[in-house]
């Protein structure tokens, strides 16, 4: 089995990093459940020393996930936001990041209640406007952090703008593209220098194992994180790994799942008078929809909506009976959840209010089940408001 150098994304996904294990030709990649390796002789062995700097599963889910990005090099964490701490590193005391205001919950709680303590400085802008990028970056601007879609508000970013902007200042692009997966956008091929997943989500798949990734492009990138990952100890564990080997062989068909049942339960929302807003960048109402039409491919399988008011919302919220109110996102089964209480709770009240989180908001994350059955439960839940 050979995989050609202009093997097309879906090959990939499948084939990537991964080769027939050589002593049994096994065309899976096998679950290397080790913490160290036998040496030939002192000084002498075949590549692997101790499982917390090397592991034959990790790595191929590595190179899988790096080639599917298109970058040079992906590095596993135990977590999504280990992968973000790992990112984190590159900058020293006195650097300023420019972040995307309606960031992940827990990515704002690390930036604000630990990293400032290490005197790390943070801007939010509004990413969707490429001047407001522009006017935060200041002399000692290090990083931009941009997440596109946004959760939950589903706001988009114009990546190969940002990118542009950033580094004319010299200042590097992380970009979060969990919400997309690689299927939907590939933030590298517009410029980005480093892209980061919580691999809990599409990747995996599954709701079956928390992990995060990171895929960088630039060597002095690649060299470092390569070197904190083992100094760090954040590691993905080999049965984890393997997980998200086994979702990425089905990425392409479930992501086309996710983006069509999300088009259709959207606009269900959209058509319903109990429903008073909704958020997807596959609606013609949607403010970014013709930039979402060029930089995704589909619209994500994600979509937030607004009722009129708390109460009502949490009679959609406890009446549903297919979906289940669960955080997390980007599994097979369809999730719905609450971001004021739950994803986005570590968010003060004022800037949830700053950047539209209201506190009826609704968030789908919308599995692939059919879409008669997902319809029907939400109707039906609309009903008893």
């Amino acid at each position: 089995m050979k995989l050609r150098d202009n093997a097309k994304f879906d090959t990939l996904c499948i084939h990537a990093g991964q080769v027939p294990d050589p002593s049994t030709g096994a065309i899976v990649t096998p679950i290397y459940q080790t913490s160290t390796y036998v040496q030939d002789a002192l000084g002498q062995h075949k590549g692997y020393e101790y499982a917390r700097t090397q592991n034959p599963t990790r790595a191929a889910l590595e190179g899988n996930l790096a080639a599917i990005e298109g970058g040079a090099a992906g590095f596993a964490f135990a977590s999504g936001m280990a992968a973000t701490g790992a990112v984190m590193t590159l900058l020293q005391s006195g650097d300023h990041v420019v972040v995307t205001d309606n960031t992940y919950g827990g990515t704002y709680r690390l930036f604000e209640r630990v990293l400032r303590k290490y005197q790390l400085d943070f801007t939010y802008v509004d990413s969707s406007n490429v001047r407001d990028i522009a006017a935060a970056i200041q002399p000692q601007t290090k990083m931009l952090f941009l997440e596109t879609p946004t959760n939950p508000v589903l706001r988009l970013t114009d990546l190969a703008a940002a990118c542009e902007v950033a580094h004319a200042r010299g200042v590097t692009v992380v970009v979060d593209n969990t919400f997309a997966s690689p299927y939907v956008q590939r933030p590298i091929a517009f410029g980005a220098d480093i892209v980061l997943h919580s691999t809990t989500k599409y990747l995996n798949g599954h709701s079956d194992g928390v992990g995060g990734i990171v895929v960088a492009v630039r060597d002095e990138h690649v060299e470092w994180l390569r070197f904190v990952q083992n100094a760090e100890g954040a590691i993905l564990g080999p049965m984890d790994a393997w997980l998200v080997l086994r979702g990425t062989k089905t990425l392409p068909i479930r992501m086309e799942r996710h983006n069509r049942n999300a088009q259709v339960l959207a606009e269900f929302l959209a058509s319903h008078p109990k429903v008073t807003r909704v958020h997807y960048p596959g609606l013609p109402s949607h403010p970014q929809h013709d930039l979402a039409k060029r930089q995704m491919r589909g619209f994500g399988g994600i979509i937030s909506f607004e009722t009129g008011s708390l109460e009502r919302s949490r009679t959609v919220l406890n009446s549903v009976q297919l979906m289940a109110l669960a955080e997390s996102l980007g599994g097979v089964e369809t999730l719905i959840s609450h971001p004021a209480s739950m994803t986005h709770a570590s968010v003060p009240v004022e800037r949830r209010q700053q950047i539209g989180l209201t506190d009826d908001m609704i968030r789908v994350s919308v599995g692939i089940e059919d879409i008669a059955d997902l319809q029907d439960d939400l109707a039906q839940a609309l009903d008893r408001i």
